[in-house]
C-alpha cells in the first residue's frame, strides 16, 4: 500500500501503525503528493490512503477520482470528518473516508478491508442504516451490475415499473434517514458505506 498525506509526522505514524499490526501491513511507498501514488513503488501497491490535506487540499476529487477510476482501493484519512465530506469522498470512489480521529485500530481495519475491495465504514459516517427489505436490496445489488432497470426485471423475474417501486422505497428510507441518494452513483456510494456490495462483486 502507499500513503499520501501532507504531514510528514502523520505520514510516518500511519506507516508505523501499519507495520505494527498483526499480520504487518506492507507499505511500498508514502509522499507528500498524490503522484506518489503513481511512480514506483507507490504505483504498484493496490490500496492508496489519501489525506484530504496532501499538497492543495483542493486537489483531493480530482486526486481521488483519479485513483479510483484507474482501479486503485483508496482510504481517504483525512481532518475533514464531517458527515458530508465523507459521503463526498465515498460517491467519488473512497472505499472508507477516516477523520483522524478514528485511531489505528479503526485505519487498520479499513486498510484490510480496502486491500478486499470491501468498504469500512469511518465514524464520520453516519451510523444509521435504512431498514431496506431483502427485495429492495435485491434489486438495488441487481441495478448496480446491470445497464438497464428493464434488464434487472428480466433477471428477477418481474416488470420494470416493479424495478422502479423497489428503487424509489430504498431512495426514501435512505432520504428519511438524511442520506439522499437521487441518482444512481449516490446510491451506489451509500449501498457501500453500508456494505450491501463490494466493488469487487460488481
Amino acid at each position: 500500500m502507499v500513503i499520501v498525506d501532507g504531514h510528514p509526522a502523520v505520514r510516518a505514524g500511519v506507516r508505523q501503525w501499519l507495520r505494527s499490526a498483526r499480520p504487518s501491513i506492507e507499505v511500498l511507498a508514502s509522499g507528500g503528493e498524490a503522484g506518489t501514488a503513481w511512480s514506483a513503488p507507490g504505483r504498484d501497491a493496490d490500496v492508496v490512503v489519501l489525506g484530504a490535506d496532501h499538497g492543495d487540499v483542493a486537489s483531493l476529487p480530482a486526486a481521488l477520482r483519479r485513483l479510483a477510476d484507474a482501479g486503485r482501493r483508496v482510504v481517504v484519512y483525512s481532518a475533514l470528518d464531517d458527515a458530508r465530506q465523507a459521503a463526498r469522498s465515498v460517491e467519488l470512489g473512497a472505499l472508507c473516508h477516516l477523520g483522524k480521529v478514528d485511531g489505528e485500530e479503526r485505519l487498520v481495519a479499513a486498510v484490510r478491508a480496502a486491500s478486499t475491495g470491501r468498504a469500512y465504514r469511518g465514524s464520520a459516517v453516519p451510523d444509521g442504516r435504512p431498514a431496506l427489505s431483502e427485495r429492495e436490496s435485491e434489486v438495488l445489488v441487481e441495478w448496480f451490475r446491470s445497464e438497464s432497470k428493464e434488464l434487472v426485471a428480466c433477471r428477477l423475474g418481474i416488470s420494470p415499473s416493479t424495478v422502479n417501486s423497489y428503487l424509489e422505497r430504498a431512495r426514501v428510507k435512505y432520504a428519511r434517514d438524511g442520506r439522499e441518494a437521487a441518482t444512481k452513483s449516490a446510491l451506489l456510494a451509500r449501498a457501500i458505506q453500508d456494505g450491501l456490495v463490494g466493488l469487487d462483486e460488481l
